[in-house]
């Protein structure tokens, strides 16, 4: 199982209808922010069609060829066979490593078989022909940028366009006018199209659809967004011929079914020749500790990383979460005051001219380093970048290869990628994901199984573009992966709530959606539902945010509302690597100066932490089973070998088969550590669990901790653990029933149906400038979420709403899976007298959610000279 998206992949993929206030008052641009934003503007601008005659008087083949030998390339055979398939008519799936060539494979296939020889000499651009889907803004302007240079210089009279959230609206005007021959947009605005009235005639005459970075997209609702638009194509245009581009990917058979369900062309499956090769290292620090904790690495390895950086002509610096970007931003520039302007800071809460500039400067060679999120990890073709370092535990073997293949992204080319452990265990995941990778333990992609909020706001969507007929529309819906279960009733069920709103909204005029003609085709009724859906399409929920701006113009980039919410004017922030003052809040803006103190509060974007993949859990395991023999082969295990035999000393170490548990008695009560090795996410499932069950019987209080190894359960009275666990504490049976009882699951369902509300259009977030709050974003949906239960209790988006928690948010098929691991294996029960280096940062994670005048620096420093004192004797 894949370990969840990092928060830049929840919540930085692009939407057309990304919401802004007003922005700032402008002031004249100096000379060098003019050139910036010159720069930034050439994305979108169109290039002029130039063609060279003597190129264009050779055959397409030929040009190609005299094309790869300027280059110095040489075809792969997995390139040919793109080649040969979609002049073939085929559809399929590519799957290659990141960098391998995958993007010239599928383009220069569509041109060799749409360019009729007889319109090879014209100017006059091709209609629309291609569309290119991909998931993130950045990778959808260099995508634009390659198929840009092929077509100029192959001497093929074809426009490309770019159409995004970001697209500057004249753009968007010339675009209307006529479309380009290909156009990179997104999932997002691709929906958008598909409301336009006459989406229908724009389309005629594409013929490939292009879905790059498919297993980005298969595991969410974009994907499931992606395939119901690709059913509405293929309908129109029974020959539509569609290509999915995949790297990093466990389970092919279900990314192959889901894209291209609905494709009635021949479907085939083409894999990459040969895995690239791939280098995957560990900056090792010079001390580690035996009582590790989190964090407790991590700047300190900003010297030894600041030298690596150094050595290479440019390097990227991933790190899982913003706040840690912009950490790790100032720490490097306060390491090498001397690199001011040669590094730089990108994720995506930046502006969107920031983000871009930092693309070019990375493109062009012009900076030395960038530290940024997953906003970078996306197919963008950045040839000057040699080094990729990824800051703490990547969580999961894909992640890290597809951030390693940053570098040297071109075919041939080596990529290399740097752990640098933010805390000594970590060091033991360096060496299992190095052995991941080489074994290509990948993790597969789940994906969601026939969600309503989707489809109901897809129903709108086909209403407002032309209108539907709900029997076409139920046999299009249920040629898709998604949908392919999809009942009647559940049908019929989504077209009464959008035409009706359902049991207990049908007062509400605002809420019939769509409405019936004498003809059986269903519309939308009014303009002002037509401008409330396009302003709402999209199926990604982030929290309601707050644009940064200067007081003197200029906006730097926009930031969660719980965060500026907690500041007063006059308090200081971090953000986009400045020390900024807020000065007030007004109309969804916070405007601020530089701020003289250079340290500030640093955000804190909403979004847990990832959880370890069940990949990479196994390997850690594995890893730490050769320690149990006396094995320490790998650099990393050897530095943390002291650390290890403590742990074996003092307790024992987990390894496969063998479940370790660790009962500890100290002054604040007597702690159960138990180390499953399933994930954080699984672990607050199996802890509130295990907590109730016993509480069932024996009524007690206890205090849980969790990381990604195990957890902690502290009770004020002590229990007899062997006998509950013999007795069946860790039985799988009933699980489903006993993890609602033991967690809050009413809150929790509440919460979940925030995002249902307003993917499926219950909850208006506002027009562009008019955003509401996160509050009365809440209140709108607490309101229908507790209309519904009273009054329409059979309605299907409740139901959802508990789905969705028991198998995301609760991830229970994981808990489930675990706890059938922890009854088979052979129970390792322990009683140290002290904690040890596996318990240790379960204690610290619980002394940090507690409030105390006391500094935890201090406090832990105290526990571990206390525990050094004790291992030394």
């Amino acid at each position: 199982m894949s370990a969840p998206a990092d928060e830049d992949e929840r919540n930085d993929q692009d939407t057309q209808t990304k919401r802004r206030a007003p922005r700032a008052r402008r002031v004249p641009k100096t000379r060098a922010a003019q050139a910036k934003a010159d720069a930034v503007a050439e994305l979108f601008r169109p290039a002029p069609i130039t063609i060279d005659p003597d190129v264009a008087n050779l055959p397409f083949q030929a040009r190609l060829a005299a094309w790869f030998e300027r280059r110095g390339w040489q075809p792969f055979p997995f390139q040919r066979e793109v080649w040969t398939g979609i002049p073939g008519g085929a559809s399929g799936l590519l799957h290659a490593t990141t960098g391998a060539g995958k993007t010239w494979a599928v383009w220069l296939g569509a041109l060799a078989a749409y360019i009729p020889e007889d319109t090879r000499r014209t100017t006059l651009p091709a209609p629309l022909t291609v569309l290119w889907i991909t998931p993130m803004r950045a990778l959808a302007a260099d995508t634009a940028r390659a198929l840009q240079t092929a077509v100029t210089e192959l001497a093929v009279p074809w426009s490309i366009g770019l159409r995004t959230g970001d697209t500057p609206s004249a753009e968007r005007a010339r675009q209307n006018k006529r479309m380009p021959s290909a156009l990179v947009t997104t999932p997002e605005s691709l929906t958008l199209m598909l409301t336009r009235a006459n989406a229908k005639d724009e389309m005629k005459h594409v013929r490939l659809i292009v879905v790059d970075e498919w297993h980005e997209l298969l595991g969410n609702k974009r994907g499931t967004q992606t395939q119901l638009a690709l059913a509405r194509l293929a309908h129109w245009r029974p020959k539509l011929q569609v290509w999915g581009l995949s790297a990093t990917l466990g389970n092919l058979d279900l990314a192959h079914d889901a894209l291209l369900a609905p494709v009635k062309t021949p479907r085939v499956v083409v894999r990459g020749a040969q895995p690239k090769t791939l280098i995957v290292d560990t900056l090792i620090p010079e001390t580690i500790e035996r009582f590790p904790w989190g964090g407790h690495l991590g700047t300190r390895q900003v010297g030894p990383v600041a030298a690596e950086i150094d050595h290479a002509r440019s390097s990227l610096v991933f790190t899982n979460t913003r706040s840690q970007a912009e950490v790790w931003y100032q720490a490097l520039l306060e390491s090498r005051p001397d690199w001011a302007g040669l590094i730089a800071l990108h994720h995506g809460s930046l502006d969107q001219e920031v983000r871009q500039w930092v693309e070019l400067g990375l493109k062009n060679g012009q900076l030395k380093a960038v530290v940024c999120t997953s906003s970078l990890d996306l197919g963008v073709d950045f040839l000057p970048v040699d080094r990729v370092f990824q800051i703490g535990s990547p969580k999961g073997v894909a992640r890290l290869m597809q951030r390693a293949g940053r570098s040297g992204h071109a075919p041939g080319r080596t990529s290399r990628v740097t752990i640098v452990p933010t805390h000594a265990l970590e060091l033991v995941e360096a060496a299992a994901a190095r052995w991941a990778v080489e074994e290509r333990r990948i993790e597969g992609r789940e994906m969601p199984d026939k969600p309503l909020d989707v489809l109901v706001q897809h129903l709108v969507t086909i209403a407002i573009g032309g209108g539907f007929k709900a029997p076409d529309l139920f046999d299009e819906v249920r040629t898709t992966y998604a949908y392919r279960n999809l009942t009647q009733q559940e049908f019929d069920w989504a077209l009464a709530f959008v035409e009706r709103g359902g049991a207990s909204l049908a007062a509400y005029p605002d809420f019939h959606r769509v409405t019936r003609d004498a003809d059986g085709v269903y519309r939308v009724p009014r303009e002002d539902l037509v401008r409330r859906h396009r302003n709402n399409v999209g199926t990604i929920v982030a929290n309601a945010t707050i644009n940064i701006a200067y007081m003197t113009g200029g906006r730097i980039g926009a930031m969660e509302e719980s965060f500026i919410s907690r500041l007063k004017p006059g308090d200081v922030f971090t953000f986009g690597g400045r020390a900024l003052e807020l000065v007030r809040v007004r109309e969804m803006t916070a405007y601020v100066k530089r701020a003289t103190s250079s340290r500030g509060a640093m955000p804190q974007w909403a979004g847990s932490k990832m959880p370890l993949s069940s990949e990479l859990a196994d390997a850690t395991l594995m890893m730490l089973a050769r320690a149990v023999s006396g094995v320490y082969n790998e650099p990393e295990m050897q530095a943390v070998r002291p650390l290890l035999e403590l742990q074996a000393k003092w307790s024992a170490l987990p390894e496969p088969g063998v479940l370790l548990v660790e009962l500890i008695r100290s002054r604040e009560g007597h702690h159960l550590f138990c180390y499953p090795f399933a994930g954080r996410m699984a672990h607050v499932g199996l802890g509130s669990l295990i907590g109730w069950r016993v509480a069932r019987d024996q009524p007690s209080t206890f205090s849980i901790s969790m990381n990604d190894y195990g957890f902690e359960l502290l009770s004020a009275q002590p229990f007899d653990w062997e006998t509950l666990i013999r007795d069946g504490l860790f039985s799988p049976d009933n699980l489903e029933h006993d993890i609602l009882a033991s967690l809050n699951s009413s809150e929790l369902a509440a919460r979940r149906f925030r995002e249902i509300a307003r993917v499926s259009g219950l909850v208006f977030q506002g027009h562009p400038g008019q955003q509401k709050s996160a509050r009365q974003l809440q209140a709108s949906s607490g309101l229908f979420y507790e209309v519904f239960r009273r009054h329409d209790s059979g309605n299907l988006l409740l139901a959802q709403a508990e789905e969705e928690v028991m198998l995301q948010e609760l991830d229970v098929e994981r808990i489930r899976t675990a706890l059938g691991s922890m009854s088979a294996s052979r129970l390792a029960l322990t009683r140290p007298k002290k904690p040890t280096p596996f318990a240790f940062p379960l204690i610290i994670a619980r002394l940090r959610e507690k409030v105390s005048t006391e500094k935890l620096s201090d406090r832990v420093a105290r526990m571990l000279a206390d525990l050094e004192k004790a291992a030394r004797a």
